[in-house]
């Protein structure tokens, strides 16, 4: 039996394909400014990162401020984007309805992405009422609170949760907390988690068997 009492999923990249195409919304929306960003690159150095560490970077890529409107303008784009396109990571659908213990989602995201992204991709009738975003707290991983207030609100005590997460930013913000972490590595594609998280798996499939 697992020694865990409670799992904490992260949101984007654990239990929604969304990064690809809040990432891609956010390069095409920096580059029409002359940001000059490259997908691909961008695909591994925002992965993971809060919103505000993002413009920070297209700030300086561009010598000059965000335009006032441009993090609204995102939301619009990627919301309608999400509807489009959005789709759950393969195969957790069926690790969350097979959960005997209780969980929940902690993110970096707004709580109105969260559960945007999780409705469409019927997921939220899971974490219905479990939803903790780092918006409320206005503290963004790597610092761990949104994961200890996560674990407190659910009633359970760090060293009796188990936090599930894909980035380098969320493994750290985990262990800061005094959690286990056990890091997706589908697309870790630095392979930066391996020797960082408590364990790590490449597959939906592998995680029914370690947790």
């Amino acid at each position: 039996m697992s020694k865990y009492k409670c799992i904490i999923f992260d949101c984007d990249g654990v239990l929604i394909d969304s990064e690809p195409i809040a990432i891609g919304t956010l390069v095409d929306m920096a580059n029409h400014l002359g940001a000059n960003i490259n997908l691909k690159d961008a695909l591994v150095n925002f992965k993971g990162k809060s919103l505000n560490v993002c413009l920070s970077f297209i700030s300086k890529r561009i010598d000059a401020p965000i335009p006032v409107n441009f993090e609204q303008d995102y939301r619009i784009n990627t919301f309608e984007a999400f509807r489009n396109n959005i789709k759950p990571i393969r195969g957790i659908n069926e690790v969350v309805k097979n959960l005997t213990i209780p969980f929940c989602v902690a993110s970096s995201g707004p709580e109105n992405k969260i559960r945007l992204n999780l409705d469409i991709t019927g997921l939220l009738p899971y974490f219905e009422g479990n939803i903790f975003s780092c918006y409320a707290l206005q503290k963004w991983k790597p610092e761990p609170d949104v994961f200890l207030w996560a674990a407190k609100t659910m009633g359970f005590t760090p060293t009796e949760c188990l936090v599930i997460e894909d980035s380098v930013s969320g493994v750290k913000a985990a262990l800061a907390g005094g959690f286990d972490v056990f890091g997706y590595t589908a697309h870790d594609y630095k392979n930066e988690l391996e020797g960082l998280a408590t364990k790590t798996f490449s597959s939906m499939e592998q995680l029914k068997t370690i947790i």
